[in-house]
């Protein structure tokens, strides 16, 4: 790759997201510091499996930085139809973990094909837009990108999981949108959205995921109504967000936090516990690098030199956007609880390697530009 090309590489991208790892291995070891036990692992080994996954994230990162994105278009299918097979097998042979069948157990350690798999939905939706570019608008078109994340979609809904469910609505919308949309057809598939609802709250979604979902709805509407015990998570992170004020009780000094009183601290309740000892100034900061995240994101998909690459980028705008705005949403009890974590902070190496390859898929569409395309 030439001197030439290199010029191109963002280096705001870069930086912004060694921030966010910086705040997350300084949380993460906070967090795991005082605790003993998750799912019957030590929390003790949760901090270096959190490096390792960040090191196997980075060298993710910096191949698909050197690899011109546009040569995964030809892999799209087989990956996408490798995608469902895998997700298939999540459900044959999947551990089952809070009530989601969604891991595969690999010796000592587990993957969550899902989150891989949220690329894989990226690139074989930004193939085919960019293939039919000429008739992309076409409702016959749009509703052949609809069939082709329904099918990962259903699997994943149907472990349980509603989280990433909804990250891959948002990541359809975001590309569909990009790939001209038009307002009825968006308001065609908002309508199919309800019988999928109703389906999914009558057949799919266990007893503890409705209990979720109706503890949001008392906490928004009559908080007396709240089951102590259903509501324990977002109750106890609440307190921990009050109890950080405006600088925080300072790092590893988290009265919650240390004292064990947050579930999941260290992943899907971890900025409770970056706000309890940073305070508001500390969650605040860490939200405007989430937010100046996106921005860039978008700048790279404005900046596109083909249909692909831009497509490419609005579905990782679209998985960054939905992950912060749920995480966040879900600890400060504005969304329900669905478990999803924070982009380049949470604890999840799933999640972590699948968002710095991301990263690296957003730097080779800004260094290959300018290059002839495909389309």
């Amino acid at each position: 790759m030439g001197g030439r090309i290199w010029r191109e590489y963002n280096p705001f991208l870069l930086g912004c997201v060694a921030i966010l790892l910086v705040i997350s291995v300084v949380a993460v070891y906070s967090a795991t510091l005082n605790s003993i036990t998750a799912y019957g692992t030590p929390l003790s080994v949760l901090f270096p499996r959190h490096l390792i996954n960040i090191g196997v994230g980075l060298l993710a990162m910096i191949g698909l930085t050197l690899l011109d994105y546009r040569t995964l278009a030809s892999l799209a299918i087989p990956v996408y139809i490798g995608s469902v097979v895998i997700l298939g097998a999540v459900l044959l042979l999947g551990r089952v973990s809070e009530g989601a069948q969604s891991w595969l157990v690999l010796g000592t350690r587990t993957l969550q094909p899902s989150e891989f798999v949220k690329l894989a939905l990226m690139l074989v939706l930004a193939a085919y837009w960019a293939a039919l570019a000429d008739r992309r608008q076409h409702w016959l078109v749009q509703a052949g990108a609809l069939v082709l994340m329904s099918g990962p979609m259903l699997l994943v809904l149907v472990q349980p999981d509603l989280g990433t469910t909804v990250v891959f609505a948002v990541i359809w919308l975001c590309m569909a949108w990009g790939a001209g949309m038009r307002w009825w057809q968006l308001a065609a598939v908002t309508l199919l959205t309800v019988p999928v609802a109703w389906f999914g709250w009558n057949e799919v979604l266990d007893d503890y995921q409705h209990t979720r979902l109706l503890t949001f709805y008392w906490l928004l509407n009559d908080p007396q109504q709240v089951d102590p015990d259903a509501g324990y998570n977002i109750i106890q992170s609440l307190n921990a967000i009050r109890a950080g004020g405006l600088f925080g009780a300072g790092f590893t000094e988290g009265l919650l936090s240390q004292g064990n009183y947050i579930p999941v601290q260290y992943t899907d309740f971890l900025f409770a516990v970056i706000a309890e000892e940073l305070g508001f100034v500390g969650g605040t900061v860490l939200i405007l690098f989430q937010a100046l995240l996106l921005w860039l994101t978008l700048n790279i998909a404005h900046e596109a030199g083909d249909l692909f690459g831009r497509l490419l980028a609005l579905g990782i705008f679209g998985m960054f956007l939905s992950h912060m705005l749920v995480n966040i949403g879900m600890t400060m009890s504005i969304l329900p609880v669905t478990g999803l974590p924070m982009p380049f902070v949470s604890y999840g190496g799933s999640f972590m390697i699948t968002s710095l390859a991301a990263i690296g898929l957003l730097q080779s569409i800004r260094l290959y530009r300018h290059r002839l395309t495909f389309y």
